[in-house]
């Protein structure tokens, strides 16, 4: 049992690739989902394809989350046609590539800002909802990029923050029944990593290879196999289990 019939979950970022998945999931282990993005047209989509196929109830919302009031109007939205959110996954992201000396005060701001700013709005909006309820799930998404990747200064301090900030957050919502939990992930195939194959001058195919040959399962991760996780630490037999970092990389730390 997972523990998740009944329950409310938020996911940012929701509308495609890891945090669409991770709905999918936990609308199949009985949560209610509500789909959180600046994608809104797409975040409806993916609600009702979720809702034809698994039964349950879901919304799509559009928002910035490194808006505090639409973060805020969002969760409100959440609890009053779905109920109080227990379980947040902080998936929103987006990359902004380039070598130090390359880097743009925006392609930092941007980076930082969506990443851990988002975070904290959509963590401080959703948490008085699970203090108040005495049971919370809060998972991030941080990055095996959070132990340093050429290129991705702003990208890999934003992913180590995270988790610093899931230990943080352990620690001072534990008494209140919430745990606090990221997953890190290595090469999953995406949209994300489709750009960045492209980027690099690549197909998304070759650059699957590519990757895959050096990763000791010998393939890419998936947005399911990510969602797996995700869903274990929403559920009732992760309750013991706070303020970690769970790295999914097929065994290749970069």
């Amino acid at each position: 049992m997972s523990g998740l019939d009944g329950r409310v979950a938020v996911v940012t970022g929701g509308a495609r690739g890891i945090g669409a998945a991770t709905a999918r999931r936990l609308a199949t282990e009985g949560a209610d989902v509500a789909i959180v993005d600046l994608d809104e047209a797409q975040s409806v989509q993916t609600a009702k394809a979720i809702e034809a196929d698994t039964g349950r109830r879901a919304v799509g919302i559009g928002a910035d989350v490194t808006d505090a009031d639409q973060v805020t109007a969002a969760v409100d939205r959440v609890a009053d046609e779905l109920g109080p959110p227990g379980v947040l996954v902080n998936n929103a992201g987006v990359t902004r590539d380039n070598l130090l000396f390359k880097m743009s005060d925006d392609d930092w701001d941007t980076v930082i800002g969506v990443h851990l700013r988002g975070f904290f709005l959509a963590t401080r909006a959703a948490q008085r909802h699970m203090v108040a309820a005495k049971w919370g799930r809060i998972i991030s998404l941080s990055s095996v990029s959070a132990l340093g990747t050429r290129g991705q200064l702003n990208y890999s301090a934003a992913k180590a923050g995270l988790q610093g900030a899931t230990r943080t957050l352990a620690i001072e919502l534990g008494p209140f029944g919430v745990t606090a939990n990221a997953v890190a992930p290595g090469f999953v195939v995406t949209e994300m990593t489709g750009r960045l194959a492209e980027r690099l001058g690549t197909t998304l195919e070759a650059f699957t290879e590519e990757r895959a040959a050096i990763t000791p399962v010998r393939r890419a991760g998936t947005p399911e196999d990510i969602a797996g996780i995700i869903a274990f630490l929403a559920g009732d037999d992760a309750s013991f289990i706070t303020g970690q970092t769970i790295y999914a990389d097929g065994g290749r730390r970069l």
